[in-house]
Parts: C-alpha cells; sequence; structure tokens
C-alpha cells in the first residue's frame, strides 16, 4: 500500500504505531481470529459441545470492545468505503445471517445486540476476519481471487458460525480475568506488529505476551464445527457448496506456491487434509447442480478489488497490460475482467481516453448480461465523472420516473449534483438519502453524501446534524459531540425553518448520547 499515515496510541506506558491496521501478520490474525468468540450471551446450551468452560465477558462488553477496536479501523487509511463493492458484500452476507437465525444458528439476542458489519479494507492479501462484537473485515485481495460469489459466501459463512459457535468465549480463561480495555489494547498491539515489529516492544510486557499465546487460534475441533455449520448456513442460504471445496482448494494452492506471508487466512485457518476431505464428503452427500460457470458480473467485481488493492504505478500499468482482454483463449468472463481492471487502471492513471477505449470493447461485450452490463453503466457514469463530465454521468445514471436508485447509482448521482449548477433533480435525490440513512442508519458514507446535499440546498440544521450521524456510524464520539453542538448552536442562534423545530429536538438527544459515549469511553481507559 502507498499508505504511509501512522495512528498513535498508547499501550501500557510504551508507544506503539498503527500503520495500515487493515495488512494483519501471522500473529495479527491468529489473535483477531482468535478473539472472534468472547461472547457468552445466553446459558451453555446442552446442543453445543463442550470445547472449554464457556465462560467470558458479557455481551455487552464484548461489543464495547469490538467497538473499540472498530473505531481503529474505521481511521485506518486502508478502510474503503466503495458503493460497488459494499453492495457485493452486503448481498452475500444478508441471506447467510437470515439463514443462520431461521437454522437456530444464531440466537434473536445475539443478532440484536451485535453489530453485524462488515468493513472492507484495501489490501491485497488474502484474507477476512472477524472482531469481538460482530464486525467482520474483508480484504479486497480475497474478493480479487474468487471466482465465484459462492466461494466468497463460503469464507462469510465459516466467520458467521464462528461468531454463533461462541468459539474462544467457550474456551476463554485468563482473558476473562482481564479488563475489555487491556484486551483491546493487546488486539491493536498486534495489529501494530504486522506493519512495526519493533512495536512489540509495547506488547510483550507484564506476562501479556504468555496471555495471547494461549489463544492464537482456534481449536481443530472449532475449526471442525465452523465449517460443519458453516456448510449448512451455506447451503440453506441458497449458496452453491461447492464453493466451500473451491475455496478451500484456492488456499490450499496459495499456501504451496506462496509461503512468504502473503495468505494469513491459511495460517490462522490451517487446511487440514482431514478438513478437505470433509467438506468433499459433504458435497457428495448432497444432491447439488453443477457448478455453473464464472460469469462476467463476477470477474468484474473481482477486477474492481484487484485495481483498488493495488494503486502503484507498476501494478495499474500491468493491468491496462492484460493479455486475456483480447485472447482468442480466454473465456468471456475472463475477457470482461480484463477489459473493466484496465479500463479502471487506466482512470486512476488519469488516461481518460484509454480509459474510453476500453470502456468501449468491454460494453460490446456485456450487452448481452443484465448484471454485467450494469456494472459497465456504472463504470461509464465513473468514467464520465473522472473526466469532470458531470452531466454526462447524470445522464447515464438516470432511471425511469417513479423507480429509486440502487444505492452504488443514487451514490453515484448525488456526487454528479453536487458539481452541477442548480438541478431539479436534487429534491428526489436527497429524499432518496433520506430513505436510504432511515434503512441504514450506520451508512456513514451516505450520511455524509445527504449532509453535502442539504448543504447545497441551504438547509443547514439537518446538513449538521447528518454529519453528527456520519461521525456516529464511524464511532467517532468525539467527533460526533462537535457536530451536534455545532448544530445545536445554529439552531439557537438563527431562524428555523418548517420542520427544523423536529430537527433541533433530534439533536439534543443525540447530543447526550454522544456525550454519554464520551464518558463511556473515557472511563474505561
Amino acid at each position: 500500500m502507498a499508505h504511509h499515515t501512522a495512528i498513535n496510541r498508547s499501550f501500557n506506558g510504551s508507544s506503539i504505531t498503527l500503520k495500515n491496521i487493515f495488512r494483519p501478520s501471522k500473529l495479527l490474525c491468529l489473535l483477531l481470529l482468535g478473539t472472534l468468540g468472547l461472547q457468552p450471551g445466553w446459558t451453555q446450551s446442552n446442543a453445543l459441545p463442550s470445547l472449554g468452560n464457556g465462560e467470558g465477558i458479557s455481551l455487552g462488553a464484548e461489543r464495547r470492545l469490538g467497538d473499540r477496536i472498530a473505531r481503529e479501523l474505521y481511521r485506518d487509511p486502508d478502510y474503503l468505503e466503495d458503493p460497488v463493492l459494499d453492495e457485493y458484500i452486503q448481498r452475500l452476507w444478508a441471506p447467510l445471517v437470515k439463514a443462520a437465525a431461521a437454522r437456530g444458528e444464531l440466537s434473536p439476542e445475539l443478532q440484536a445486540r451485535f453489530a453485524w458489519r462488515i468493513l472492507l479494507g484495501r489490501d491485497r492479501s488474502v484474507n477476512a476476519f472477524a472482531l469481538p462484537g460482530g464486525y467482520l473485515g474483508v480484504h479486497l485481495g480475497l474478493i480479487a481471487v474468487v471466482s465465484s460469489s459462492d466461494e466468497l459466501a463460503s469464507v462469510l459463512a465459516h466467520e458467521l458460525s464462528h461468531v454463533t459457535q461462541r468459539h474462544i468465549a467457550r474456551s476463554m480463561d485468563e482473558q476473562s480475568k482481564m479488563t475489555p480495555w487491556v484486551i483491546g489494547s493487546m488486539i491493536l498491539g498486534a495489529i501494530a506488529i504486522s506493519k512495526n515489529p519493533q512495536a512489540a516492544q509495547g506488547l510483550i510486557v507484564g506476562g501479556q505476551a504468555a496471555a495471547i499465546q494461549s489463544q492464537l487460534s482456534y481449536s481443530r475441533d472449532m475449526e471442525r464445527e465452523a465449517d460443519r455449520v458453516g456448510y449448512g448456513v451455506l447451503t440453506d442460504a441458497g449458496y452453491d457448496p461447492q464453493g466451500f471445496v473451491g475455496m478451500f482448494a484456492k488456499l490450499q494452492q496459495a499456501a504451496g506456491v506462496n509461503d512468504n506471508g502473503a495468505y494469513p487466512y491459511l495460517r490462522s485457518h490451517p487446511l487440514t487434509t482431514e478438513r478437505i476431505a470433509d467438506m468433499q464428503a459433504r458435497l457428495q452427500l448432497n444432491s447439488v447442480n453443477p457448478r455453473a460457470p464464472s460469469d462476467m458480473a463476477q470477474a468484474m467485481l473481482s477486477a474492481r478489488a484487484r485495481v483498488l488493492s493495488q494503486n502503484s504505478l507498476e501494478a495499474l500499468k500491468a493491468w491496462t497490460q492484460d493479455s486475456k482482454a483480447t485472447s482468442a483463449q480466454a473465456t468471456p468472463a475472463q475477457k470482461a475482467g480484463a477489459l473493466y481492471a484496465a479500463t479502471l487502471a487506466h482512470l486512476q492513471l488519469k488516461d481518460a481516453a484509454a480509459a474510453e477505449r476500453s470502456w468501449q470493447a468491454l460494453s460490446g461485450l456485456t450487452a448481452q448480461s443484465p448484471q454485467a452490463k450494469r456494472l459497465t453503466s456504472l463504470l461509464q457514469a465513473e468514467v464520465a465523472a473522472k473526466q469532470e463530465r458531470f452531466g454526462l454521468a447524470l445522464q447515464l445514471l438516470e432511471t425511469p420516473p417513479g423507480k429509486a436508485l440502487q444505492r452504488p447509482e443514487l451514490m453515484a448521482t448525488a456526487e454528479a449534483l453536487l458539481r452541477l449548477p442548480p438541478h431539479p433533480a436534487s429534491a428526489a435525490i436527497t429524499r432518496q438519502l433520506r430513505e436510504l440513512v432511515t434503512q441504514a442508519p450506520h451508512d456513514a458514507q451516505a450520511w455524509n453524501t445527504l449532509s453535502r446535499m442539504l448543504a447545497l440546498q441551504s438547509q443547514t440544521l439537518p446538513s449538521l446534524r447528518a454529519e453528527g450521524e456520519a461521525q456516529m456510524a464511524r464511532m467517532d464520539w468525539s467527533g460526533a459531540v462537535d457536530r451536534f453542538r455545532a448544530a445545536q448552536d445554529w439552531a439557537k442562534n438563527n431562524r428555523l425553518q418548517a420542520g427544523d423545530h423536529i430537527e433541533a429536538s433530534i439533536v439534543d438527544t443525540r447530543l447526550r448520547q454522544a456525550q454519554t459515549l464520551v464518558r463511556e469511553m473515557q472511563a474505561e481507559r
């Protein structure tokens, strides 16, 4: 990564530096995945085999611990908000959560109390990890290597199953004697080691190294259980269970080809021959349809992840010269992926003319596939926006009257309107953004965009409130207090418009909530 911004934190009196949190080392991945199940949210069920004493921290304490760690991830320069990839991940994730609940694997209390948020990291390593409190991290490198949505869904199902089966919480002993803040500091210390080995001095003090070593990874029983439960969740969610076997094969091949630490997921989830054979046996016992060939849309999404995860000049140039784009032996999906990557790479290199040529070739290839055609249209609007042809971008994103835009189109349309003179469509887009944040109140990017749209329409109080909500969504409590106070001050010193009285009341309530969160955070330190 090209990012070098450091975040300084104090860890037990020693200064450590957090760089590129989304690049876990071997220790980090083992530790992050080892903290996956800190929650004993309900009495130990007889349906769950005893893999430990089942003692640990409460659901509320685990959620607070997860919030604390997630706050650092939101602030890391590798954290990525990309509407296209966010939509893709959420589309895969939602059926898995629903299936886990329907199967009885996910308790109503756990579903209500945990965050269930997925954060994307701009990192090319093949990795996904879960944090306390129901937060998951997915690296773009993982999305880049999968050849089907079923493969990516299998990883998410496996991680989800670690959470629902309360792993590590069921084997916690020494960690249960520590405060959540100390546990969170240990995790952040491990994160620091991933990019700064000297930071280990801040971590290995006071006998804590031994405590970390005791919880580095899941037991084989836990891995088998996550495989078994994850397989059932994946199948019940409507995915092809072959995705599990296909993903295992990819990871095993990756380990054989490259053992320099570039594939940390393997190191924290060791793929034994027994586990692979078990997945193959389960597949044979189930009647499944043959796997469909890799489709264009999937190839294009993987291509987007590849390009966005590698922003060096050499890497971008390589994507513009991929031979698959013109090879007679390449499949249509491979060609679509190569052309999409080339177009996006040309945009990153600020070569609009070359991007236009690549896009033209891609457009002719994807015309018969609705999903691929949609991604191609979104990419065309992206090309137009990079050329500062915002009127054209708006025209490309236009939908039939009365039809709501999907999130990627909505965000792109709003960005175009923000760069244009006052436009009749602004009111409708603002209304749709309001509806979006009502349904997804943790969508920080949508709150920020809504704030800018409201400011453009001279709706100052709602705009300031939306800024505060964006900070709340990223768990920047202090930042939220600042924005809500600014909104409160504005309401006191200006004549309120129609509807602003309700907005001012909401601001007062949210300010008190943010202030409470700040006090709790300070008290836990």
